[in-house]
């Protein structure tokens, strides 16, 4: 007797090809066989969906802030919820392997508005290795990592900003080679945040080498996302030209007023490397608004030396001033190269409870209530909060979201945070969003094509090669879901909503939602890249 028989069901595989009918039997975890419906019947149990049902690949998510999340709520509900079975760590070149003591001090401050702060959780791994067997004490979904650049460049240079020296990069080099052999599948940046903006293109390309080398991949979060959106595209695009290292190109928007309309300019870069043979994806949420913390709005100046140094440069007048005309007048790069548009700052979750009142304000209704000027509110906001406060910025534009969404590079990516009372809805709702609003709804990917966005094609980008497809042999992490109904609930002024019309979830053959509820199975691991060739570098 096997484990589990799904039978006569609508199947649709991963690979983008037309739905068929069949049986999928599971046996230890795995796809057993797949057959023609109502062929196969030895099985434990015996699932007769409901017509009109679809049997899919779980979910990939490539783009995930779940670093602790993962360890401190290992139920995951958020996530699984949606059908995600994989997701993608170590994002936007900051998390917490590798480490030593000082630089953990820094990152929990740094990026409590991502992950928060727990102070119940043992930090004890250091390395990435150690980080990953942490994961496989106990997850829902299956996760992967990257070795954050920002955290490489905390550990070896610091806070500050300035050139690294050869010998730090050489360092560099070999803590990411370290991380690769380890099992992470590539690296990631951050460079609108602080210590990976200050990475000049050469220090990069060092480190992009290394990646390439192992086969692995780059995911960028790049320079600018507004008023140099396609020159930072086009930077990340020649690093790949240049060092022969896949590019991923993380949450690949175009946005602000100076972007409308433009993402078939961003796209023609794209397909014009494609052409010349760079390998280059991407990933995109299926919402407006984007989402990080308050203080990645600071210019990249008043953040070096880390969050103690930018706290004493809120206090100093002199420096306020300065902050204040980057903000106001001449444009951040912390906040993509735009002046801050208050009016578009929302606030989404705090860690001093004393400020709980602002969440699910923006900076400017704040200030009118308070008869002060936004920038006054900016700067009360991050002393009182020590630089946790998270928001939303409402700065996309639809044209743009749909037209780079169809692209065949294209993939699923959350970017979601869940730290705060108000977070972004992507947290619970962007895959089943994809799948009711964009496929359903509108009619802009065909169910077959977005679930290969969302399925086989990240798992190729992984080179995962017993996932992402519902094939003999593969692992059993596999969604069941009504396309009629499947509708993402979550909204910005209520978040943390399940989706709707998502029966189960299978990781690794074991039910993580079943009929629509989670069980608590901790079936999901720590995914590896096979890098065992390098034994030195």
């Amino acid at each position: 007797m096997t484990d589990l028989l799904f039978r006569d069901i609508d199947i649709v595989d991963g690979t983008g090809a037309p739905r068929f009918r069949g049986d999928v039997l599971i046996d230890r975890g795995r796809i057993a066989k797949i057959a023609e419906p109502r062929t196969l019947t030895a099985a434990a149990r015996t699932i007769d969906a409901a017509p009109g049902s679809i049997l899919a690949p779980g979910f990939i998510d490539m783009h995930a802030h779940s670093d602790l999340h993962l360890l401190t709520e290992p139920g995951h509900f958020p996530k699984i919820s949606q059908g995600i079975t994989t997701e993608v760590l170590g994002q936007d070149g900051l998390s917490y392997a590798p480490i030593d003591d000082a630089t953990l001090s820094v990152l929990r401050r740094q990026i409590a508005g991502w992950n928060g702060n727990p102070t119940n959780l043992d930090f004890s791994w250091r390395t990435v290795a150690e980080y990953l067997d942490r994961l496989d004490r106990g997850i829902t979904p299956n996760a992967a990592y990257l070795v954050p650049q920002g955290t490489l460049r905390l550990l070896v240079v610091g806070s500050e900003k300035r050139p690294a020296t050869v010998n730090e990069i050489r360092r560099m080099r070999e803590l990411l080679a370290q991380g690769l052999r380890e099992g992470a599948v590539g690296m990631s940046s951050g460079l609108t945040y602080t210590p990976g903006m200050y990475a000049d293109t050469g220090e990069l390309a060092a480190l992009c080498e290394v990646v390439a080398d192992f086969g692995g991949f780059y995911a960028p979060h790049t320079r600018s996302y507004g008023a140099g959106a396609l020159e930072a595209y086009a930077e990340m695009i020649e690093l790949a030209r240049s060092t022969g290292c896949a590019l991923h190109l993380t949450h690949a928007t175009m946005n602000f007023g100076v972007n409308r309309g433009r993402a078939p300019e961003f796209l023609a870069l794209v397909d014009a490397a494609r052409t010349e043979g760079c390998d280059i994806t991407l990933d995109t949420y299926p919402y407006l608004p984007g989402a990080t913390t308050l203080s990645a709005l600071l210019p990249s100046w008043a953040m070096s030396g880390g969050p103690d140094a930018a706290l004493a440069r809120i206090d100093d007048p002199t420096m306020r001033a300065r902050i204040t005309l980057d903000v106001n007048v001449n444009g951040s790069d912390g906040c993509h190269g735009v002046t801050v548009e208050w009016e578009t700052i929302q606030i989404s979750g705090v860690a001093n409870a004393e400020l709980d009142r602002y969440v699910g304000k923006t900076i400017d209704q704040i200030a009118d209530e308070a008869g002060v000027e936004p920038v006054t509110v900016f700067f009360d906001l991050l002393r009182r909060d020590l630089l946790a406060t998270t928001i939303l910025q409402h700065v996309g534009h639809e044209e743009n979201v749909r037209a780079i969404m169809v692209h065949p590079g294209h993939m699923g990516g959350s970017d979601a945070l869940l730290v705060g009372d108000r977070p972004h809805p992507r947290a619970w709702g962007t895959f089943p969003r994809y799948l009711g609003h964009y496929v359903r709804d509108l009619g802009v990917l065909e169910l077959e094509d977005c679930v290969h966005h969302l399925t086989g094609r990240p798992a190729d980008r992984l080179r995962l090669s017993d996932r992402g497809l519902v094939f003999t042999g593969y692992a059993a992490d596999l969604v069941l879901f009504d396309p009629a109904a499947i509708t993402d609930t979550a909204t910005f002024d209520n978040p943390k909503q399940q989706a709707r019309g998502i029966q189960h979830v299978l990781v690794n053959g074991e039910f993580a939602i079943e009929n629509g509820a989670p069980t608590g199975i901790l079936a999901g691991r720590a995914l590896r890249m096979d890098s065992s060739r390098k034994e030195t570098y």
